[in-house]
């Protein structure tokens, strides 16, 4: 196998005859379309996306659709940003072309299942109730849905400014289209923010392009601009009273302070933080403090780190002051973090040298996965002596002690050099050159410390056929070659 198919393929990916023909890359375009028969039709038919390629009979389905790249893979290179919906069977002009797709094409439905007549998406915005028909494209176009081909200007109140994109049915709430009243109070009373205090005649301070705009020119007449969100806000929004006679604080907090989600803890100079287009655009650049947000941190909230007051408060910058908690090594490697780690995550890259521990990977130990030796993130907790790791591997069975580095190295148990008669008070000669340690090492060695008696008797007792009558002192008259070679001395 190349590889496992997408899902989609799934259920026929061991019935490989289902979308290959052997020898013949000709046959495997009408397998494709034996199964995939929405497409097939649209070809036949020149329809649709598929339908409208001029090239379609000539191309090989895989060179768009390629397979065996996972279960996961997207064989449908559709890049939503950039596709071009003329070449569909519905060509997107006017307002349709600023509609995200999701607004036509729900999930888990085919592209090709997205309606295509206007009350099909539109019938919850008919404001006739569905009384004028369904031909909404009689007097609607896709430039704009409120703009109708109904001349307002033949009446006696032609629709100027943002009367223009104002439905119908807002100034006519029934079928009577007569008899409605003219006057700016009629309709917008409720959205008099004087609260009447100004009169009835609208239209001595609003015109019909802006009613949130008046001709009462804030930024001139008074000592605060508005800017941003502020230029769009209803007078009322901040003028509670009389427009005319309160005085307002000029200061963010004056009016925010119940939007203030830090609770007071970073002060009142909110300008110094954010701008007045919006609260969640921040002009804060932490990358100008002691502490650029890099990685990880870019993404984590401010009250993660900045728990207190963000003016009073001095945080600290090393890892530990925030990550204490997260430490698994219980600070057994110290509090200086990004000697090993980094802010891109704390499995990340982790740069760590076992050559400046009292413990450099030498040999096998080089190969070794680090849960060989170290069962927990407590690294420090991890023995030392070979024995601890390799008891099991003693073919000695404690015999010889446990101090296995003093014949063995890290290349392997077979690699080992003793020399007796260096190391030891009992150098291996004649008879005892040959013979296996475990001939003398017989009882296993508890702790590091090992000792044997050097005397012959001790080893050869057994051996004395003078039966004890000339001492213990074999070696005055005997070689260690054997027994029955005396010295020359003694001849």
């Amino acid at each position: 196998m190349p590889g496992d198919v997408v899902q989609g393929h799934a259920k026929v990916e061991k019935q490989c005859e289902r979308c290959h023909e052997p020898f013949s890359q000709s046959v495997q375009n009408k397998l494709c379309r034996d199964c995939h028969e929405d497409v097939d039709h649209d070809v036949q038919r020149g329809q649709g996306f598929h339908g409208r390629l001029k090239d379609i009979e000539q191309r090989q389905c895989k060179s768009c659709h390629t397979d065996h790249k996972g279960r996961g893979a997207q064989i449908v290179l559709l890049d939503r940003d950039t596709f071009d919906h003329a070449h569909t069977d519905f060509a997107l002009k006017g307002e349709h072309q600023k509609v995200q797709c999701t607004g036509c094409h729900k999930p888990k439905a085919k592209f090709r299942e997205a309606p295509g007549r206007c009350v099909d998406c539109h019938k919850a915005d008919d404001p006739h109730r569905g009384k004028l028909g369904e031909k909404c494209s009689d007097c609607h176009d896709e430039k704009s849905w409120k703009k109708e081909q109904f001349d307002h200007g033949k009446t006696q109140f032609p629709l100027l400014g943002k009367h223009k994109d104002v439905t119908c049915q807002t100034c006519h709430v029934d079928p009577a289209y007569k008899d409605t009243p003219k006057e700016c109070v009629a309709c917008h009373k409720i959205n008099d923010v004087h609260g009447g205090k100004l009169g009835p005649k609208c239209e001595s301070c609003h015109g019909v392009n802006d009613w949130k705009k008046p001709k009462f020119d804030h930024d001139r007449d008074t000592h605060f601009r508005l800017t941003g969100r502020h230029a769009s806000t209803a007078c009322a929004g901040c003028h509670k009273g009389n427009a005319f006679e309160e005085k307002l604080g000029t200061t963010c907090v004056a009016c925010h302070k119940k939007d203030d989600e830090h609770k007071g803890r970073n002060g009142t100079e909110c300008q110094d933080c954010h701008v007045t287009s919006s609260w969640t655009r921040s002009s804060f650049d932490h990358d100008k403090t002691r502490f650029p947000l890099r990685n990880r941190h870019e993404k984590v909230a401010c009250e993660s780190c900045h728990k207190g007051s963000l003016v009073k408060d001095k945080l600290k910058l090393d890892c530990v002051s925030c990550h204490e908690k997260d430490d698994v090594h219980k600070k057994q490697e110290g509090t200086q973090c990004e000697k090993c780690h980094n802010d891109q995550g704390w499995n990340v890259r982790v740069t760590f040298s076992h050559e400046l521990t009292r413990f450099p990977l030498i040999g096998l130990h080089a190969i070794t996965p680090c849960g060989e030796c170290h069962l927990n993130s407590s690294f420090k907790d991890a023995e030392q002596e070979c024995v601890a790791c390799h008891k099991q591997d003693d073919t000695h069975k404690s015999t010889l002690g446990g101090r296995c580095e003093q014949c063995h190295n890290p290349n392997g148990w077979q690699f080992w050099n003793f020399d007796h008669g260096k190391r030891t008070d009992f150098a291996l000669t004649g008879a005892h050159e040959t013979l296996q340690c475990k001939a003398c090492h017989k009882d296993p060695v508890v702790g590091d410390k090992l000792e044997l008696p050097a005397a012959c008797s001790d080893c050869h007792q057994k051996d004395d056929i003078h039966r004890g009558s000339y001492g213990q002192n074999c070696e005055r008259c005997h070689q260690p070659t054997r027994f029955n070679e005396l010295k020359s001395s003694l001849r």
